[in-house]
């Protein structure tokens, strides 16, 4: 399966240079050109990884930030102009796990994309498998002893700690 990597920037020169080095990479490419329009296509599609820039109309690439956190837990790589030390500590601080500076190398974007794919691939795997650690499974009441749920016919009971006990 092809992952997919969300753009947003309002410059259509860099998403553009950025879509023909990804593309060539292999990977499939959405682009938006402000934080809004952005928002619109989170919930549409399966994101492997955004590239997001600061400085946007209508919403700024650190509000994307926050509200990609909110529902989603795909890598964001910040990619902007802005290259004041508050600046990389405010973006990695909302939630980014990457932040490059304009004007950049491609190749050193692709690098990091790829870098951040191979963490966040390698992190959920381990995830799964510790959670199946954890499972108990029979006769359709599944529990994780880890995240503390229980799931009877697929419907997720709620307990207090002494029930789940």
């Amino acid at each position: 399966m092809n992952k997919t990597i969300l753009v947003v920037d309002d410059d259509i020169e860099i998403t553009d240079l950025i879509e023909v080095y990804l593309a060539n990479e292999g990977f499939n490419v959405i682009k938006c050109y402000d934080g809004f329009e952005a928002q619109k296509v989170l919930g549409d599609n399966e994101i492997s990884l955004a590239i997001v820039d600061i400085m946007m109309p209508k919403i700024n690439g650190f509000d994307l930030c926050r509200k990609i956190r909110e529902q989603f837990s795909f890598p964001i790589i910040i990619l902007t102009a802005k290259f004041e030390f508050t600046d990389k500590i405010n973006g990695l601080s909302i939630g980014a796990d990457d932040y490059m500076v304009k004007p950049f190398h491609p190749l050193e974007l692709i690098a990091r994309v790829k870098a951040q794919l191979r963490r966040a691939e390698i992190y959920n795997i381990q995830t799964k498998e510790k959670d199946s650690e954890y499972e108990i499974s029979y006769r359709g009441i599944t529990m994780n002893r880890l995240a503390h749920k229980c799931i009877f016919n697929n419907t997720e009971l709620v307990l207090t700690p002494t029930e789940f006990d």
